[in-house]
């Protein structure tokens, strides 16, 4: 969910992988559906996501990627199996666990007017368990981030 951390641990994972040279992608999959499209339902943003999933994976298939690093909140097994399906690949998941206050305190840092939004919506994932249950892998993340990525690495056996 929102200031869990996936971006921050993902671009920590690619960064481990690039300095060993690996091929891989980075797909960070919110922002393959943040536009400004005329709707803020999260179905219809999610079907968006999706559509671009599917050109952007085999783009990078075709050149050759077969690591793939994605960040995203999957809220159930659906959406899971969306992905999988669109992407075309073995996914593993791994949930990152952050207590809420550790949240406010991440999301404080952003001056924007859309993190106060984030946050309530952190809140209300965390009191629903909202996105428990379709991991592989439960990390917590109120550790440094390398200590993270690394664990992650390790399950995935990336290391």
């Amino acid at each position: 969910m929102y200031g869990s951390g996936k971006s921050s641990v993902a671009a920590e994972v690619a960064y481990v992988l690039e300095q060993r040279g690996e091929p891989y992608a980075l797909l960070d999959l919110d922002y393959l559906s943040w536009a400004g499209a005329g709707s803020s339902d999260r179905a219809d943003e999610f079907v968006l996501m999706l559509q671009n999933l599917a050109d952007v994976t085999a783009n990078y298939h075709q050149a050759g990627i077969r690591l793939f690093v994605l960040a995203y909140f999957i809220r159930d097994g659906g959406e899971l199996q969306a992905v999988r399906e669109v992407a075309g690949l073995p996914l593993r998941v791994v949930r990152l666990a952050v207590p809420l206050a550790e949240i406010e305190q991440r999301l404080a840092g952003d001056v924007t007017s859309g993190r106060r939004d984030d946050l309530r919506q952190a809140a209300s994932s965390i009191t629903s368990s909202e996105g428990m249950g379709v991991e592989d892998l439960v990390v917590t993340n109120d550790r440094p981030i390398e200590v993270v990525a690394q664990e992650v690495m390790e399950f995935l056996g990336w290391l």
